[in-house]
């Protein structure tokens, strides 16, 4: 079954018609006695200083147990929802460019983490200081969900560039590019790399506002999308560990499929992150040397994170690569040293040699019959 068939299938065709709309439900708040029967409650004493949205965002249809069963979908935003739902962590590496997402595809990785600080670096050449537009990021986007059309590809997509209507016309382009989910921020416009010091972030309304239009944008797109809203908030380092939480409850009301809290800086506040935000499902990034520490896949996915990317790891490695091929080459007068035997045809084929020039001849040409 082509690609193209698998996303217009009679069988998900019937699913996606049939499933209800999403909803607004009041908030209740729930405990458990020792009989273990549940009851109504009096909201906590930080959530009556904190009150949470009375209206929580609700859509069966993309409630995670539908997403359990079957085989994985060619859809990749389908496809990032059944790995959420399912056991194991999603790891999911930062790529900046062609090369380096060809390179994170051979290594096997079935998630791929388009970085905004990867992007900017890679397409302009300069730091990650709210200098890329919507329009870089999503021809970096086009180009990396191109790649492999079936791998979740999960993109930076900074603030939003701009109030709600720039919010929703960045979803709907991410979405058309072929995007699996985005992450939304609560950091003012002129941004920064979160692992940056000297952050500024918006109120609380403004970031749900943020979420709130991406949650609408991706419910307006055709065909009931399952495009993934990420809430991401950078308000740990300038507000408390706990005005952090509070926005990410926040922005799980307003509709986020999964929390992103970035800089989180122990294995303890992950862990209690985690706990206050269940049943949602939450991100960490890991970048070495930065506010997070390095931890492991393993070590992420005990401590109860489902997502985590590594957002420098192919641009950090292409800095001391490249560097070092230069400084070689440089000092020799010759790249023989660098190019550790990788001729030519070698490097085309980590780019989809084989895969291009088998097309070309069961489509009946034959101007690659020798390369």
């Amino acid at each position: 079954m082509t690609y193209f068939h698998s996303l217009t299938s009679k069988a998900d065709s019937k699913l996606k018609h049939e499933q209800p709309k999403a909803t607004r439900r009041p908030s209740v708040f729930v405990d458990v006695n020792a009989d273990g029967d549940s009851q109504k409650s009096a909201p906590s004493p930080q959530e009556t200083l904190y009150p949470r949205d009375t209206d929580v965002y609700y859509n069966p249809r993309l409630d995670p147990q539908n997403y359990l069963d079957g085989p994985l979908s060619w859809n990749p935003a389908t496809r990032l929802r059944q790995m959420l739902a399912r056991p194991g962590i999603v790891v999911a590496p930062g790529v900046c460019d062609g090369i380096s997402g060809r390179c994170a595809i051979e290594a096997g990785f079935d998630c791929l983490y388009q970085s905004g600080a990867a992007t900017t670096a890679s397409r302009l050449g300069q730091p990650d200081l709210a200098i890329a537009t919507l329009n870089d990021f999503v021809e970096s986007a086009q180009m990396m969900c191109s790649l492999d059309p079936q791998m979740p590809v999960i993109a930076d997509a900074d603030t939003g560039f701009g109030g709600p209507a720039m919010v929703a016309r960045t979803v709907t382009q991410y979405a058309r590019a072929g995007v699996a989910g985005l992450h939304i921020e609560d950091q003012v416009q002129t941004k920064r790399c979160g692992h940056l010091l000297g952050k500024q972030v918006v109120s609380r309304e403004e970031f749900v506002t943020r979420i709130r239009a991406a949650v609408i944008a991706r419910d307006s797109l055709p065909g009931n999308s399952d495009f993934v809203i990420i809430g991401r908030t950078d308000s740990a380092q300038v507000l408390g560990m706990d005005e952090a939480i509070i926005r990410l409850k926040l922005a799980a009301d307003a509709g986020a499929d999964v929390c992103f809290i970035e800089g989180v800086k122990t294995k303890e506040l992950l862990e209690s992150t985690v706990a206050a935000l269940a049943p949602k499902p939450v991100l960490v990034n890991v970048i070495s040397g930065g506010l997070t520490p390095s931890f492991t896949t393993k070590e992420a996915e005990q401590m109860g994170a489902k997502i985590i990317i590594f957002s420098l790891v192919s641009c950090v490695a292409a800095v001391h690569g490249i560097r070092a091929a230069m400084k070689s080459l440089k000092k020799t007068g010759t790249d023989f040293s660098s190019a550790k035997g990788m001729d030519p045809k070698a490097f085309f084929k980590v780019m989809g040699l084989d895969e291009v020039v088998d097309l070309d001849a069961r489509a009946g040409g034959s101007a690659f019959k020798a390369v």
